[in-house]
This record gives C-alpha cells, sequence and structure tokens, in this order.
C-alpha cells in the first residue's frame, strides 16, 4: 500500500507475540458507564485514514471520541486524530472550528488556540465518524503542577504570563469569534511542543514493542500508551467541544461543579462573562493547591446549597437585583433577601484561603479576583479589561489604564 503523494513510508507493527488481555476483561472506553461498541470506529494500529494518516498509538478516550497519535504521511509530520462516535447528526466541534477560521481579521489571540490542521468524515461499519486532525501537543498546565511544580502552586509572577495569553485568547473568542468556551481549566490548557523527540520515541517503543490490547471479533480495544508529552512555553487553550455560539441565547447547563458561575447555578440565560467568572477560578489554581470553592457536605457529596453559602462568605450577598432576576432566587432567600439558612456560611475570606499563596502583593490579586466574581454577569469586566488591570500589567512597563494602554 502506498501513494505517490506519500513522502515518508508506513511503518510496519508486529502482529504476533502481543501482550493481550483476556476478553472478559473491560478496559479503556469499555469501562464508561454509556459505552455502546457499535458507535465507536474500530481503529487498527497502523492503518491509514483518508489515505494520508497512518495511525501509531492511542492517546486517550472518552464518551464521545478516542484519541490517537498519527504521523501525516504527506507531510511527514506528526498529528493528533480525535474520532469521534457515530450517531452525530453534526459534530459541534467541528462548527466551532470552522466559526474561529472564518475570522478574517488578524487576532493575536488566534494563535494561542490549538490548531485544528483537517477534518474528514469516515464510513464505519456503523454510520461515519467524523474525524479533527489536530497538532499534537504537550502535558496539560494541571499535570504539570501536579507532577513537577513544587507545592504544586507557582508564585503570582509566574502565573502572570499564562492568563494574559489567556485572556488574549478570550477576546478573540468573545469579541471576534463570539464563541464562550464553557470549560476553562487546567486541564484543558495544553503546552506546546518544541522537540518532537518525545513523539519519535513513542513510535519507535510501538513499532519494537506494541501497547497491550484485547481483541475481539469485530474490533480491537488498545491501551492508552504512556509517554512523556513534555511541553514548553505558555499553554494553548483547547478542548472546545463543550464551547457554545455567544450570539445566541444559551441557558445549558454548562462548566465543573465547582467552577460554575452564579446565573449556571441558578439556571438562568449565560453569556461570555461565565468565562471571565473561571479565569479568576485558573488563576487561582495556579497559585494555590486548592480550589476557591469546595462546594461538598458533610457527605462528601458537592451540593448547590453548600457552594452558595461559600459564594456568600467570598462575595458577600447578592445584590437585589441578582435575586429579583433569578427564578430560583425564593429557594436561597426570602423576600426581605434573607439567607434561608439552608447551609452554614462558612468563616472564610479570599485573605484566609489564600494566605500560602506566594509573590508579591497579593492584595492586587485579590482585588483582581473580586472584579471577575462578581454575582451579576453584567458587572464583571470584559476579557480585555480584566488583562489591562493594574495588577496583571505590573511588571510590563505599560501604562495599565487610560487610552494609551489598549492602544499599546
Amino acid at each position: 500500500m502506498s501513494s505517490p503523494e506519500w513522502t515518508v513510508p508506513l511503518r510496519e507493527f508486529p502482529t504476533s507475540d502481543l501482550a493481550l488481555f483476556e476478553p472478559s476483561v473491560e478496559i479503556e472506553e469499555e469501562t464508561l458507564p454509556t459505552y455502546q461498541p457499535e458507535k465507536y470506529y474500530p481503529v487498527r494500529q497502523g492503518e491509514v485514514l483518508q489515505n494520508r494518516y497512518q495511525v501509531l498509538a492511542k492517546l486517550g478516550y472518552g464518551v464521545t471520541s478516542t484519541v490517537w497519535l498519527g504521523r501525516d504521511l504527506c507531510d511527514a509530520k506528526y498529528v493528533v486524530l480525535k474520532i469521534y462516535v457515530t450517531g452525530h447528526k453534526r459534530n459541534h466541534e467541528l462548527e466551532i472550528y470552522n466559526r474561529m477560521n472564518a475570522v478574517e481579521a488578524h487576532h493575536p489571540g488566534k494563535g494561542f488556540v490549538r490548531k485544528l490542521l483537517d477534518h474528514f468524515t469516515i464510513a464505519g461499519p456503523h454510520g461515519p465518524h467524523v474525524c479533527l486532525v489536530h497538532e499534537p501537543l504537550g502535558m496539560s498546565a494541571d499535570a504539570l503542577l501536579q507532577k513537577y511544580i513544587p507545592g504544586k502552586a507557582m508564585t503570582l509572577e509566574e502565573m502572570k504570563p499564562c492568563i494574559r495569553q489567556l485572556l488574549i485568547c478570550l477576546d478573540f473568542l468573545h469579541s471576534a469569534a463570539q464563541i464562550v468556551h464553557t470549560d476553562l481549566q487546567l486541564k484543558n490548557m495544553l503546552l506546546p511542543i518544541t522537540d518532537t523527540k518525545t513523539l519519535a520515541t513513542l513510535e519507535e517503543r510501538e513499532v519494537k514493542s506494541p501497547s497491550p490490547r484485547k481483541v475481539l471479533q469485530d474490533r480491537t480495544i488498545y491501551l492508552s500508551t504512556i509517554y512523556n508529552a513534555g511541553g514548553d512555553g505558555l499553554p494553548l487553550l483547547c478542548d472546545f467541544g463543550e464551547a457554545r455560539f455567544g450570539d445566541v441565547e444559551n441557558n445549558a447547563d454548562i462548566m465543573p461543579t465547582m467552577y460554575r458561575a452564579p446565573e449556571v447555578v441558578f439556571k438562568e440565560s449565560w453569556g461570555y462573562k461565565v468565562d471571565i467568572w473561571n479565569v479568576a477560578m485558573v488563576a487561582w489554581d495556579i497559585v494555590s493547591s486548592r480550589h476557591i470553592f469546595n462546594g461538598k457536605n458533610s457527605d462528601g457529596i458537592f451540593d448547590d446549597r453548600v457552594h452558595v453559602a461559600e459564594m456568600i462568605a467570598l462575595l458577600g450577598p447578592p445584590p437585589p437585583e441578582f435575586r429579583e432576576r433569578c427564578k430560583l432566587a425564593y429557594v436561597f432567600w426570602d423576600e426581605q433577601g434573607n439567607w434561608k439558612e439552608l447551609a452554614p456560611i462558612p468563616d472564610i475570606s479570599l485573605e484566609s484561603l489564600g494566605a500560602d499563596i506566594k509573590g508579591k502583593d497579593k492584595e492586587g490579586f485579590f482585588r483582581w479576583l473580586r472584579a471577575a466574581l462578581q454575582w451579576n454577569a453584567e458587572d464583571r469586566p470584559s476579557a480585555t479589561d480584566l488583562l489591562f488591570d493594574e495588577w496583571l500589567m505590573e511588571g510590563l512597563g505599560i501604562k495599565s489604564t487610560g487610552e494609551n494602554a489598549k492602544d499599546g
């Protein structure tokens, strides 16, 4: 099998002496509660998709897709192949990328989003599967903190460049592409790969000693390979599977529970400003080993009543207009705005929770956080306004307020 357009040869993978699981043992996507085998494309290691991309190794799996390292045989470079389950009438993430790619205006934030290199549809035995082709990236910012940073937290000075870049990226999404990410967290921010040696090493290892697998009659299920993803520089924003178009009304349930903005907790309509709330969560997670909000009751179960009580402790009670607008406010407050004691309001503050945060001008950081953590979405600053805040600009040698700052 070959093509005149290929610039690199196919890799041959062993077919004997493989490490095999017993058919009765559930592995990988089989362990998911919603798993239906016919929905997943039966990928085979070494196969070539779209007459261009050879599958080298499995990188991961989820309820909507499996993810693979591949090699572009035409351009002789590594790629990541995200193969979606069948049954989707349309691919939402692809529509989001098409919207971003359609933005003609030059915006620096566009370069801080993970690139979509190609996309195509695979004809599977049970229906079509959309495949997105991405640039390979390294470890997540979360993995970097957990594995390599002492105390699992950076200083305020170390955090600032990452948050500045994230806000520039958000300005592109919000103002140029009209997109709300809705799922900002350190796991969705991946480091760029400047050296592909780790990927080449992974490829050679798979050729010499392929990953364990389970061979069934209609498919082979592979164990995701373990490799040191590495990476260098500031992380790029990834995973747009939960993103939404901001120029339509949205009220879907979004965001990880502990990161939910008030309008999401109270099931109201929401917009771009949920991302601003989330930026504060991300910034805090970089400099603190614990989340701002815990939200768990005495049984260890996440509880909206506990979450809201923590919001009151850190932000003060919501303004009257917030309670008047929210249909579910009556559950938590009486007509006079008094808290119904559904959960005790803890004795905490940003200052007490952040006592161990390292770096200069912690007061400036707490003030910056409070600007973003507003009950009313409209009271939160835009991505640009939050970027040009005096505290975040400090150390760059640029003016932080006024038109001069924005022009610069």
